[in-house]
């Protein structure tokens, strides 16, 4: 089945400020730097750990949408002072609205051989530094005043068995429990926290990472018959953020055709 056709903004995030982790390239955290902008974001705040592809994305934006609306700096999720320095440079824009985290890790390995660093690597960026996004994010809010906010990147993994990806799993998990957690510690300030937990977008780096024989086995297992484009993702995130969510927090959203 072939995608739909794309949809127009309807200025959902009007005046916000957005920001974005793991968000240069063609995956989903670019597709929602895009969305945000747009949906009417007064500004997009965007970050990655790749600094040439950052860049790029830097300069591309910014001629389609606006040197004023497009701003970017390296972040490395398991580096608090990077996370701070992402909130200040949001801060120049009035501070942070809409906090995306998109950052995480992934990997093959059963746990027959998964050695403890590639445990602790994937759970330190994946959960831990959406935990560190989260904190930061919601201490500037609750700072300012603002009623603002967050949205997780989980998966469906962190529901659904999957070989060879236990630490992955165990970290999207936690993601989920995170968020409704923290959702329950932020309302009293006015601030929503959900999750959205994609089954498969298909993007050139995942095409890049993963087998043919994977792609395909996961392919199958969609009612539509094809993965996601990283913007159908991106969209269900804009809604979250978006005050048609307004009721919304603690609750994590399947973006999912996969067979019950």
């Amino acid at each position: 089945m072939s995608s739909p056709d794309y949809v127009a903004g309807h200025d959902l995030l009007a005046g916000k400020v957005v920001v974005v982790t793991a968000a240069a390239g063609a995956g989903i955290g670019a597709a929602v730097v895009r969305r945000a902008l747009e949906e009417g974001a007064k500004a997009v705040v965007f970050s990655d750990t790749h600094e040439r592809r950052l860049g790029e994305a830097q300069q591309s934006l910014a001629a389609e949408f606006g040197e004023d609306r497009v701003w970017s700096t390296v972040c490395d999720v398991t580096s608090n002072n990077d996370i701070i320095n992402l909130m200040h440079l949001a801060g120049t824009q009035g501070g942070v609205d809409v906090m995306v985290n998109n950052a995480g890790l992934g990997g093959t390995a059963s746990v027959l051989e998964m050695t403890d660093e590639q445990w602790t690597r994937v759970l330190d960026i994946t959960l831990t530094g959406t935990f560190r996004c989260v904190r930061e994010a919601g201490q500037e809010m609750v700072r300012l005043g603002k009623k603002g906010v967050i949205v997780n990147n989980a998966s469906v993994v962190g529901w659904r068995a999957q070989e060879g990806q236990a630490h992955y799993a165990a970290a999207k998990a936690g993601v989920m429990a995170l968020t409704r957690s923290a959702a329950m510690d932020l309302a009293p300030h006015g601030i929503r926290v959900n999750a959205v937990s994609p089954s498969l977008a298909m993007h050139p780096f995942l095409a890049k990472v993963t087998s043919d024989e994977l792609l395909s086995e996961l392919t199958q297992r969609e009612a539509f018959g094809r993965g996601a484009e990283p913007w159908e993702v991106a969209n269900v995130m804009v809604f979250l953020a978006s005050d048609y969510a307004s009721y919304m927090t603690g609750e994590v959203v399947a973006v999912s055709s996969q067979h019950a």
